[in-house]
């Protein structure tokens, strides 16, 4: 379907992978994600409707998107989730999932309807105590037991992992070793500035940190450097004799730009055609008022920046005054 992508930008970049935050609500309060005052979210008025969501998506898989990733927030919060996704499930794209697995248990039939196969699961500690201080909640047990029923009904699981020093940095092993006897990956991924996240540089993990403390521990077993699929964001690798794999999302020290595939629809229908671009263009206004917008789409595709929203090197990308101009990460949908 590749040859059929009609959203370039002016670096040669086709665009396929459409990710839709269906709301800014959920159930968990991450500190990478969530600042420590919470967020105003938007007025219920304000979000696009399941009807605006599917005619958006539709308008999309016409330009030739063939993947759609529902985020939020937490997608699965939204009273009508399982009404999108089944409907999601029609326009006959590759359909999947970021979740935090808490709400899981209610969906196993509708993700099966809806042909959803694949799902990614964030968690960032295996240890009871710290996943319930970064998450500010206390659902441990209820993430584990929701993790066993989705391996036992047969969906290919992927763990998100936002690694950060000091915190988790010493859990990495422990995740790896997850994959020894389970066909899942383990997806770690660079701790990355937003408004109200408390990025500093200090509390990166790079991916060659991660990758340093990989090789210190795994002397016999061989560490297989895996070939990444077109458009991966993940530099993937496994242990030889193990059964699933783990990858690096390294945003941060090694931006994977030049083969990005990915645009961005908020919950409020705004196009953002970069995670770190701070300019968005509002669908949803010219939708409701009965006009086309197909040209928006183009015209925000073909302003699409090289690199990082337009921060092309660390020192503008580590600039507070910059990133704290983007919207925190879960009004962005991640």
């Amino acid at each position: 379907m590749e040859n059929n992508i009609q959203m370039q930008d002016t670096h040669g970049r086709g665009h396929s992978y459409l990710r839709i935050s269906i709301t800014e609500n959920c159930n968990l309060r991450c500190t990478y994600c969530m600042p420590a005052e919470g967020i105003s979210l938007t007025p219920k008025a304000h979000l696009m409707t399941a009807d605006e969501i599917v005619t958006i998506a539709q308008t999309f898989v016409n330009q030739g998107v063939n993947k759609i990733r529902l985020t939020g927030g937490e997608p699965l919060v939204r009273k009508d989730a399982k009404d999108i996704i089944k409907r999601l499930g029609k326009l006959g794209v590759e359909l999947t999932l970021t979740t935090n697995g808490i709400l899981v248990h209610d969906f196993i039939d509708t993700f099966k309807e809806a042909g959803v196969h694949t799902l990614n699961l964030s968690i960032d500690s295996l240890q009871k105590e710290k996943f319930n201080q970064i998450t500010r909640r206390n659902y441990f047990d209820k993430f584990n037991e929701n993790l066993e029923l989705l391996d036992a009904n047969g969906f290919q699981l992927k763990l998100n992992v936002v690694v950060m020093k000091g915190f988790n940095d010493n859990e990495i092993i422990d995740f790896i070793e997850l994959t020894k006897n389970r066909n899942i990956q383990i997806r770690f991924i660079e701790f990355m500035p937003f408004d109200g996240n408390q990025w500093n540089k200090e509390k990166l993990v790079s991916y060659a940190e991660i990758l340093s403390q990989v090789n210190d521990r795994y002397t016999v077993e061989k560490v297989e450097r895996l070939i990444d699929k077109p458009h991966d964001t993940a530099k993937n690798h496994k242990i030889a004799s193990y059964k699933g794999s783990f990858s690096v999302i390294s945003s941060v020290t090694n931006p994977f730009c030049s083969s990005c595939n990915r645009i961005r629809l908020t919950a409020d229908g705004k196009l953002k055609n970069c995670l770190f671009s701070n300019s968005e263009t509002d669908l949803l206004q010219t939708l409701r008022s009965g006009g086309a917008i197909e040209p928006l789409i183009f015209q925000n595709i073909k302003s699409k920046h090289a690199m990082r929203g337009g921060m092309d090197d660390d020192a503008k990308f580590q600039n507070p005054k910059l990133f704290s101009q983007n919207r925190s990460m879960i009004k962005i949908g991640g």
